[in-house]
């Protein structure tokens, strides 16, 4: 498998905690190139020590990044890619978490927006028109959240920044999938971040008891979207934990 995937360049965002961070190491063991974006310079380095820790050092190149900032990263985007492309993968799963809108100022629900719909749009847009100009059998990999379906009350900003990556996904798909680009999106229930209120010794009965995902959970599956063959496109997966009841 190593020798298939070595030369494959991953574009990871959030990659620098809980989800994000799982999945860039565990790629890099598998042999994947894997560019990670985070804008937290303390938890990147955090990850690049780690990936030292572990032989993988040479596979991880970090991108020090607010994905907010749309002028700034369409500069870097095309940087990135003269600089290092082709990449064949882009995981979209950098977020911030969100409440409800009541007596919440404009540019707040701005920045959420920016950050957790509208970064997934562009850098789509991005990859998808390059993979297809180069003609690479790309994927495209959307982290939503289940939380799109179940629509909790005090949490509006949040889900509409989540049913809109799920309803841009499924678009995304039937637009890209005839130039080989496989566009898939996965939503978790209650995974180990640091999105989640709660502190470590409380996630991890939590864990224990079924009822909230480890963030290796997610990164597993990525990978195994990955290793598929070409002609099998996943669409849309929902994971969540066994006894969280939703």
């Amino acid at each position: 498998m190593e020798e298939q995937v070595q030369t494959k360049k991953v574009f990871l965002t959030g990659g620098t905690s809980g989800i994000g961070r799982a999945t860039a190491l565990l790629l890099a063991k598998m042999g994947y190139r894997v560019f990670i974006v985070g804008r937290d310079s303390a938890k990147m380095h955090d990850v690049l020590r780690d990936a030292e820790q572990r032989g993988l050092e040479r596979l991880i190149t970090p991108i020090i990044h607010d994905l907010s900032r749309m002028q700034g990263t369409k500069e870097l985007l095309d940087d990135i890619w003269q600089e290092h492309g082709p990449f064949e993968i882009l995981v979209n799963n950098a977020g911030m978490g969100f409440g409800g809108v009541v007596g919440v100022e404009v540019r707040e629900i701005n920045h959420m927006i920016e950050t957790n719909l509208v970064a997934y749009m562009h850098l789509s847009g991005f990859f998808a028109q390059r993979m297809k100009d180069n003609g690479l059998e790309g994927d495209i990999l959307n982290i939503g959240s289940m939380s799109s379906d179940t629509r909790d009350a005090g949490s509006s900003g949040y889900v509409a920044s989540k049913a809109g990556i799920q309803g841009f996904t499924e678009a995304l798909r039937k637009e890209v999938n005839p130039y080989n680009i496989r566009v898939t999106l996965i939503e978790p229930g209650s995974v180990s971040t640091d999105m989640q209120p709660q502190n470590p010794q409380e996630k991890s009965e939590l864990q224990n008891k079924g009822e909230m995902l480890d963030s290796q959970d997610i990164a597993d599956l990525i990978a195994y979207i990955l290793q598929l063959d070409r002609r099998v496109s996943v669409a849309e997966v929902k994971i969540k934990p066994l006894k969280q009841l939703i």
